[in-house]
């Protein structure tokens, strides 16, 4: 049977992650990500929501998971699944168990 998690137990299991050495959040910790923000944004050009379809999603955040892509050599699919299952990839991408996770056509 499976016991129901109490408010902190998501803060001691990353707490957990960090103290066994989580090499995302110490890259976190080294590399200003959004500095690539004005980069990105002026790159990618989106277009302001006008016509419609779906509203893209943040352009560091896609940026961090194909940081996560390079150093793991994960392919699309692998890619989203691990996010989904990684605690440690959803710290570093700063999405919670309850956001939506880019598909593997959207990476």
């Amino acid at each position: 049977m499976m016991k129901q998690s109490g408010f902190f137990d998501d803060e001691e299991r990353l707490a957990r992650l960090s103290g066994l050495g989580d090499q995302l959040e110490a890259f976190s910790r080294t590399v200003d990500f959004e500095a690539f923000r004005p980069d990105l944004d002026k790159t990618l050009a989106y277009s302001d929501g006008s016509k419609g379809g779906r509203p893209p999603f943040d352009p560091v955040l896609m940026f961090k998971i194909l940081v996560i892509q390079t150093l793991n050599n994960l392919s699309d699919e692998r890619t989203e699944y691990l996010i989904n299952d990684r605690i440690s990839f959803m710290r570093f991408l700063g999405l919670e168990l309850s956001d939506q996770v880019p598909d593997a056509k959207t990476v």
